[in-house]
């Protein structure tokens, strides 16, 4: 793969709108449409002023978690898959594949989204738009505490998708991408599992507390970057509109961090660009590919690890599987799950 100049990749700390309060599927997805809208002008604005700023061109750009919807909170999951998941191939994609499109860069983001091979359900998808408005990146969220997830439906998903599927990265002009979402970033093998099969930049959408202080999630995009010698682009939420929480509940910390593990910027609270750093593939693919203590990804010895992952059992596939079939969960089910977990551990004297 023929290395690319240095560009500047931004992570838009912008506000979620719940669509809680939209009385239906019709208002609720009004708004989400209107909101794309208003999402490319400030994507637009913020790029010019970087380029101008700094130099780069802007190629990439990560949006935050759920921006279009916010989360479920207590709304059903069928009727929140009806009334705010977007189809594969439905209008909001395209809505942000022509946005991709005008704006001739890459945008990466995340939604909730439904699968007609699991009809009731939805997943948390993360996803990467090219240039030219096509999706080529769809990941669905693996590790969740209160929605499905692939592995609650784990053989039928494997059967239809694959491995690849489950573990996806593009291959772009722009370097190898993937996509880690949320908390997922506290989780060491996801970001490992993209990086064995060539990932070079982790998009991470989310939407968290952000802090002056260390938060978990902070701690994680820099170990994330760094055990992998991967960049992390991660843009939070400016806060949740529409909602009875406080607004700024989920808000600041975006951040860009390099291979090494440093923060080359983070922004402050409120809807904000600043968030925004130069990629340099040209600079990390050496760092991989130089006989060193530092490389880590040349240094791992995975056959150590397999039996004792492969033994020890903690949170079970197939949760939600039945007969075949993926069944529909109430809210509750979660919970109950984990609390059989723990149950489990405790017996097995694991914790």
């Amino acid at each position: 793969m023929t290395d690319m100049k240095t560009y500047a990749a931004v992570a838009m700390q912008l506000a979620a709108r719940s669509v809680e309060k939209a009385p239906d599927k019709t208002a609720a997805r009004a708004q989400m449409m209107a909101m794309i809208a208003e999402i490319e002008s400030k994507i637009r604005s913020a790029t010019i002023f970087i380029q101008q700023y700094a130099g780069s061109p802007v190629k990439l750009a990560v949006l935050p978690e759920y921006l279009l919807t916010s989360y479920p909170g207590r709304i059903s999951i069928p009727d929140f898959a009806d009334k705010a998941a977007l189809e594969v191939d439905g209008p909001e994609y395209e809505a942000l594949g022509a946005m991709a499109q005008r704006l001739q860069m890459f945008i990466a983001g995340n939604a909730y989204e439904v699968d007609r091979n699991f009809p009731g359900i939805y997943f948390q998808a993360s996803f990467i738009i090219a240039p030219s408005g096509d999706v080529v990146l769809r990941y669905r969220r693996l590790n969740s505490m209160f929605a499905p997830t692939p592995h609650d439906v784990w053989s039928k998903y494997l059967d239809i998708y694959g491995l690849d599927g489950v573990f996806p990265v593009a291959r772009t002009e722009i370097g190898n991408l993937a996509a880690i979402a949320s908390e997922e970033i506290l989780y060491p093998e996801i970001a490992r599992a993209h990086a064995l099969r060539g990932a070079e930049i982790f998009v991470h959408s989310s939407s968290e507390i952000g802090s002056p202080l260390d938060t978990p999630k902070d701690i994680g995009k820099r170990a994330r970057a760094q055990e992998n010698m991967a960049y992390v682009i991660s843009a939070n939420t400016a806060g949740i509109e529409n909602t009875t929480l406080p607004l700024a509940s989920a808000d600041g910390n975006s951040m860009v961090v390099d291979y090494k593990g440093r923060i080359l910027s983070e922004s402050n609270s409120g809807e904000t660009f600043t968030a925004f750093a130069d990629i340099d593939l040209g600079a990390l693919r050496a760092a991989r590919r130089k006989p060193a203590m530092t490389n880590f990804l040349a240094r791992q010895r995975l056959e150590l690890f397999a039996a004792t992952y492969g033994e020890i059992r903690i949170q079970g596939a197939n949760g939600l599987m039945k007969d075949g079939n993926a069944q529909i969960p109430d809210r509750d089910y979660f919970l109950r799950a984990q609390e059989e977990v723990i149950e489990r551990m405790i017996k097995d004297d694991l914790i």
